[in-house]
């Protein structure tokens, strides 16, 4: 739209000049019915005719028709993508990532086995190595005893 476009159509100072007991609202409606008087176009409802080229045009169903467009395009896409997921679930690269996982799962379970049974030995030694230690502690204790009951008799024989 040029400047010599715009300066023909009314603002919506002068609208609201003309009638000022009209809403900003209405005069920004009253606004675009000029403009589009001017391009041609003349406003009846759910019918509106282009003054220039002399047709009716059903809004309504033109309006219907684009949402049964983009509905069924959309419904197309829906479908393909769900070809996608599907192609995608059952392609080698998906079967080969599922066999590598359950080779994975199985070897940790593996490693959970074996960490368990490694823990119940470490246990089973660290009661055996208190066992020991207690013994240890009762041996030396009557090597003592030993000594000193023997101690004045070596001392006695001189040595």
């Amino acid at each position: 739209m040029d400047k010599g476009e715009e300066q023909d159509n009314p603002t919506l100072f002068e609208i609201m000049k003309e009638d000022p007991d009209i809403t900003y609202n209405e005069a920004t409606k009253v606004q675009e019915d000029l403009r589009l008087k001017k391009e041609g176009v003349c406003i009846t409802g759910a019918l509106k005719k282009d003054l220039s080229k002399g047709k009716e045009i059903d809004y309504h169903r033109y309006w219907k028709d684009m949402y049964e467009k983009e509905h069924k395009l959309r419904q197309e896409a829906q479908g393909e993508t769900t070809i996608v997921k599907g192609i995608g679930m059952s392609s080698p690269e998906m079967k080969d990532a599922k066999e590598r996982i359950k080779e994975l799962e199985n070897s940790l379970s593996i490693a959970l086995e074996i960490n368990e049974n490694h823990q119940r030995y470490n246990g089973k030694l660290q009661t055996r190595v208190t066992d020991l230690e207690e013994d240890n502690k009762k041996l030396t204790q009557q090597i003592n005893d030993h000594i000193k009951k023997y101690e004045n008799t070596f001392r006695k024989a001189g040595l």
